[in-house]
Parts: C-alpha cells; structure tokens; sequence
C-alpha cells in the first residue's frame, strides 16, 4: 500500500520536488548557486527513474521551475517552497492521478474528423477528459452543427474550459462513470496505459455506429477504420468500436 502510494503520479513527483529542495537546504552551507545547482541536479537524477519521457520532464523541472517562480534568492521562508506542489496537487487532484497530464490539443488537430467521422446535426460529441478546454474548442468547429459536451474530474480545468469553450456543454465529473451511450462521437487525448480501458469502455457503452477518436496514441490489437498524421508529427486514430460484424451467409 506504502509502495502504491509513494509511486503513484503525480505523488511521486511531488516527492521528487520535495527531494530536490531538501537537497537544497543541505547544501546551503556550500553557497546559495551550489545548493541551487546541486537540488537541481538531484531532481533530475531522480527523474530518470521515470519510463515516460513527459514524467522525467515535469519531475526534473519541478525544482528550478519553482525556485525561478519563487524569484529564489535563498531567503524566502521555507513554506513558500510547498506553493508549487500546493498549486499541482489543486489542479490535479487525487483522483485524477491516474489520468494523463494536461496536454492541449493542437489547433487544427481534429480538422478532418468530418470527412472520415460525418455526424448529422444535433449529434452528441463528447471530450473525455477535456482539460483546459483545447479539444472542446477543436470539436467545435470540426462540428458546428453538433452537441460538443466535456467532462473533467479537476474543477479548476472544467471551469477554465467552460470559459474556453463557449457553446459547449462542460461538467465537472469522473470520464470513467460517465455514460458514453448518448453520444456519437467520443475523442480522447489521454495515455497509452488507459487505451485498453478506454477501448473497453467504449465496446461497452457506445452505440452500433458511434466513433471513438484518439490523438497520438492507438488502441493496442484493435484495428482503426482511419488513421493520419498532422504536420507536428501527433497522429489521429478513428475507431467504430460499436460496428456490428458482417454476418456470414447461411449455407
């Protein structure tokens, strides 16, 4: 349980910020730039523990970034070193560790969801996980004529999006209770570990002919109905995971 806690995300990275600036403190003796460098140099040697290169980067810049929002000079008192993580854990909450980091989605990103995915109008779109806003405004104007609705377990990213996305539908709450059965289209930009949880979810609830669309990262074994790459490199892929199979002709 103590193991699971301590690795858990974004836990651990908090720990690891911790870490760097406990290193500082011992090493103030030494001078102001070799604490600064050595905590520094300590979170990044504890962020290579990560696998996932986005994990080693917001670990290793938690110190200097900190340190740099707090204009440190090494005389602010020691509670303002816990501002930063106070800020991480607000708008990341516990139950969301699981979840992937907040990443926007590219302007542009979804502009050919129409011509592979067509939705009549007033059909029920919904980002999963919408963050701070990006995709739901990407949906909307792939979809001007849908129900463009977001779901995001921090609350201070649904209202950032309820803000960003005027004429969408945004509620606070938890992508893996929602109900996907009303909608015709649901997009994700998530991680690769949630792909297969999500494509579960999706087989489950979506309906015969609804679209599951994904940013960067496939469903691992599941066959996509398209796929393409945009011009920074990410990749889109489409599935139809509620599509009935073709039934055999009866000898």
């Amino acid at each position: 349980m103590l193991k699971r806690l301590v690795t858990a995300w974004p836990l651990s990275a908090l720990l690891v910020w911790l870490a760097a600036w406990l290193g500082h403190a011992a090493l103030l003796g030494w001078g102001r730039e070799a604490a600064v460098v050595g905590g520094a140099l300590l979170g990044a040697a504890l962020a290579l523990l990560y696998r996932a290169r986005w994990r080693r980067l917001i670990a290793a810049l938690g110190f200097p970034l900190s340190a740099l929002a707090l204009g440190w000079q090494g005389g602010a008192p020691p509670p303002m070193w816990l501002l930063p993580l106070a800020l991480l854990w607000w708008l990341y909450p516990r139950r969301s560790w699981s979840e992937a980091p907040v990443f926007p989605t590219p302007r542009g990103a979804l502009a050919g969801l129409p011509g592979q995915a067509p939705l009549p109008p007033g059909a029920r779109v919904l980002d999963a996980g919408c963050g701070a806003g990006d995709g739901l405004r990407e949906l909307l104007r792939a979809y001007p004529q849908a129900r463009v609705e977001g779901v995001e377990w921090s609350r201070p990213l649904a209202l950032l999006a309820r803000w960003r996305g005027r004429g969408a539908l945004v509620r606070r709450g938890d992508l893996w209770a929602d109900d996907w059965a009303p909608f015709a289209l649901v997009y994700v930009f998530q991680r690769p570990e949630s792909m297969p949880r999500l494509w579960a979810k999706a087989c489950a609830e979506l309906a015969p002919g609804a679209w599951l669309a994904s940013l960067d990262f496939a469903v691992p074994g599941a066959a996509p109905v398209a796929s393409w790459q945009l011009p920074s490199g990410q990749s889109v892929w489409l599935y139809r995971p509620g599509r009935k199979a073709p039934s055999k002709p009866a000898n």
